[in-house]
């Protein structure tokens, strides 16, 4: 009976190693920071290093008693497990955190110490050098992960792209694309709302941006008021000077002044080409053209000719018919007619 059972506990050792061996290989480093500066905070409000690890299957596993070492000695096939484990940190128990279900992150601080708390790892990491990090089971005999992470800028990350198992799976991330506690490959897309909430959470610049649209408004209302004003007062102007002053006379007006400088301008230029000969006659013409401009602009006449009717009996028949008419005679001082010609005989 010894024996039987003796022989079912080693089938059943035997059966369930693969599935253990299997159920670790799907957990994976998944994303390092050796420079923290303003990045993830503890509960301390420290920055410090840390390590992000996921668990790549769709079932729950539990890290905790798996092993964490940066130092690449514990690599050597003759070193004993004691011995390695020393140079390791262990991921400790009693946190439900480490209980991790299909697609989660956990992150784990570096360079800490675990009374801490659960997720402080003495694992040491120098920023200023490249790291190799690795991950073992609870046996601290199995390499589950491992990556050297090279030389990174402050707040930059090594982030797990693709799962291949090459050198090309990872890649540096810049400071605004660092994920901490959610997958590397992210596809969400933020609304426009949403990141204006984000990068405006008290409302100052939806404020300023209202107050800004409000005055500009305002400002083209008044420019375009004032223009409209004073293009309508213009134009009440024009028709007020077209209305008392035609056009023609205005034209003639021009036209004739031209022509009294232009005449002025040749002979005050003859003038002067005579040196000073013939002085009185010169200034006489120059008076006498000032004289005519001041005559022919003084009035601007209307163009509208006035006449006013009158009768003449131009146009009586009666009177333009002479030979019908009998001859006139004088009449003496007694009122009788004086025969002339023919009647004195």
């Amino acid at each position: 009976m010894n024996k039987f059972g003796l022989l079912l506990g080693a089938l059943l050792l035997t059966s369930t190693a693969p599935m253990y061996a299997q159920m670790d290989a799907s957990i994976k480093l998944n994303e390092v920071m050796t420079d923290n500066g303003t990045s993830l905070q503890d509960e301390y409000g420290q920055h410090k290093a840390w390590l992000e690890i996921e668990n790549i299957s769709h079932s729950t596993y539990n890290i905790r008693g798996m092993y964490i070492t940066t130092d690449r000695s514990v690599l050597d096939r003759n070193m004993s497990v004691p011995e390695r484990i020393k140079r390791m940190s262990i991921i400790p128990n009693g946190d439900e955190r480490t209980n991790l279900s299909g697609q989660q992150h956990l992150v784990l601080f570096l360079n800490s110490e675990p009374h801490l708390g659960t997720m402080h790892l003495t694992a040491k990491v120098d920023a200023k050098k490249p790291v190799w990090i690795a991950l073992y089971n609870g046996n601290a005999t199995q390499l589950i992960d491992s990556v050297t992470v090279p030389v990174l800028a402050q707040d930059q990350s090594f982030a797990r792209i693709a799962n291949n198992g090459t050198a090309k799976d990872w890649e540096v991330k810049s400071a605004d694309r660092v994920t901490p506690g959610i997958s590397n490959i992210t596809t969400v897309s933020e609304s426009k709302v949403d990141k204006f909430k984000r990068e405006d959470p008290y409302g100052f610049g939806m404020a300023l941006m209202a107050m800004g649209i409000v005055f500009a408004c305002l400002a083209l209302l008044w420019i375009t008021f004032t223009v409209f004003g004073m293009v309508m007062r213009h134009m009440d102007t024009a028709k007020k000077v077209a209305n008392k002053q035609p056009i023609k006379p205005i034209t003639k007006t021009v036209e004739k002044t031209m022509e009294v400088g232009h005449k002025t301008g040749v002979m005050l230029k003859e003038g002067f080409d005579t040196k000073g000969i013939d002085r009185e006659v010169y200034l006489a013409v120059i008076g006498l053209a000032l004289r005519q401009y001041e005559d022919d602009i003084h009035d601007v006449e209307s163009g509208v000719i006035t006449i006013k009717p009158k009768d003449t009996d131009w146009d009586d028949e009666y009177s333009q018919m002479t030979h019908l008419h009998e001859p006139l005679l004088p009449i003496n001082p007694m009122g009788q007619k004086i025969p002339t010609g023919p009647e004195l005989k």
